[in-house]
């Protein structure tokens, strides 16, 4: 067995991109520490640079314990191991998923793109991902579990134990003598996947001894299949006008219901925006056949927000408060922070001018910008003619010297005044 155990390592190390880093995510539990155990050597032979992670969420008295055992691994196998404590904010959401969150926001912050990131996931694990996603009533994602590999934010996920049974890992690690740090809450059934782990997937496979295997294979299966969802979404999107933020609602019209769902999603995917639950989801698609010149529907829901607005739907995270009475001085060359962002835009006069002290502020209503040519405007006009949506507008930074309004940062300037691209160098930030 632990020739088949290296086999799998050495397949996966014979794709190594030379100058990457191979990270192990070691949690001091069996899975991982074997995972590490075993590769260690390996990669040294290959002349693999190997490191270690561990993620210490603090959520339990235990956690030191985790730490220790990845220390004194690490140091007995030569790997160098970073050390990420992390906060653990479960605020909207369960401990499990917002400590999921907390950890790989820890693998961004030190994993370079490019490099490998291995997990060590079994093949037990993967039946009970199956069996979680669908008593949620997942979709096709759900159900297709735990890719063998992934790219994400640039790093690439692999799982080189997927397809192993944890016994063949118990049985391994025995043999070699391991010790690793036991989870206290691995018992605890009030997790729903200790639940699943001691209490259904036993009988499961008792009756059916390989359980594990089947589930695996649908979960291929279906990770097929959402790839060619996905491919077919990008399709769509294209033909929607390649935003994801702004779709147009001829194109949604023509899709069929699950098809335009799909592109909803896919969308959503695309900007980082959670998908709304079923009832918004098909509220938002009631609105979309409602919607007319004169209506500005919205739909909201926890993390993101759907509009309609001259025959698009605009998809977007939940737009932050407005104080109109924000203002604030800038020297026109400096990107100009404000509470919603940062404009990377220079204004200046014409021919190296000096530019007079500035100031920034938001609509009030009412203003007028003089433009070359065409003499003082309502600004509310120009800003319906450059298709600027409503939500938008009261989020603009105004720029005034003294009493006259010379730009709306991004869109338009007055007559004597231009704008450009703000200087990248740092030091103009400061």
């Amino acid at each position: 067995m632990q020739h088949s155990l290296e086999a799998l390592i050495d397949n996966a190390l014979a794709c190594h991109v030379p100058g990457r880093v191979v990270w192990v995510a070691l949690s001091g539990g069996l899975d991982s520490s074997l995972l590490l155990s075993v590769a260690a050597p390996l990669a040294r032979k290959a002349g693999v640079e190997l490191r270690a992670i561990h993620v210490n969420h603090g959520l339990q008295a235990a956690a030191g314990g985790f730490e220790t055992t990845c220390r004194e691994l690490c140091d007995s196998l030569a790997v160098p191991l970073t050390v990420a404590s992390v906060r653990v904010d479960a605020a909207g959401q369960g401990i499990e998923a917002a400590a999921r969150e907390a950890r790989y926001q820890a693998f961004a912050t030190h994993l370079s793109p490019g490099d490998r990131l291995w997990l060590a996931q079994h093949a037990d694990d993967q039946v009970e991902t199956f069996l979680l996603a669908a008593l949620r009533g997942s979709g096709v994602r759900g159900l297709a579990g735990m890719p063998s590999r992934r790219e994400w934010r640039g790093i690439q996920i692999e799982r080189p134990w997927l397809s192993l049974a944890r016994s063949v890992l118990l049985t391994e690690a025995h043999q070699r003598g391991l010790e690793w740090f036991e989870d206290p809450t691995n018992t605890d059934l009030a997790f729903d996947r200790n639940y699943l782990r001691h209490r259904v997937v036993p009988p499961l496979r008792e009756r059916w001894p390989g359980v594990a295997g089947a589930f695996g294979q649908s979960a291929e299966w279906l990770q097929e299949a959402d790839e060619l969802l996905a491919e077919l979404a990008a399709i769509d999107l294209d033909q929607a006008g390649g935003d994801p933020g702004r779709l147009r609602l001829a194109t949604l019209a023509a899709l069929s219901t699950s098809r335009r769902r799909l592109l909803i999603r896919h969308a959503l995917e695309r900007l980082g925006i959670p998908a709304p639950p079923a009832a918004r989801l098909i509220e938002l698609e009631r609105q979309l056949t409602m919607a007319g010149a004169d209506r500005l529907p919205v739909i909201r829901w926890p993390g993101g927000e759907a509009r309609v607005w001259r025959h698009h739907l605009y998809l977007m995270a939940p737009l932050s408060p407005v104080d109109p009475a924000w203002q604030t001085a800038w020297n026109g060359q400096s990107p100009l922070v404000t509470p919603w962002g940062v404009h990377r835009v220079s204004l200046h006069r014409p021919h190296g001018a000096a530019t007079p002290a500035l100031r920034v502020g938001l609509r009030q209503g009412g203003e007028s910008l003089r433009l070359a040519g065409r003499g003082s405007r309502d600004l509310k006009r120009l800003l319906q003619e450059a298709g600027i949506p409503p939500w938008q507008r009261d989020r603009l930074p105004l720029i005034w010297c003294g009493d006259e309004l010379v730009a709306v940062l991004g869109i338009v300037s007055a007559e004597g005044w231009h704008q450009s691209p703000a200087s990248p160098d740092p030091e103009a930030e400061t």
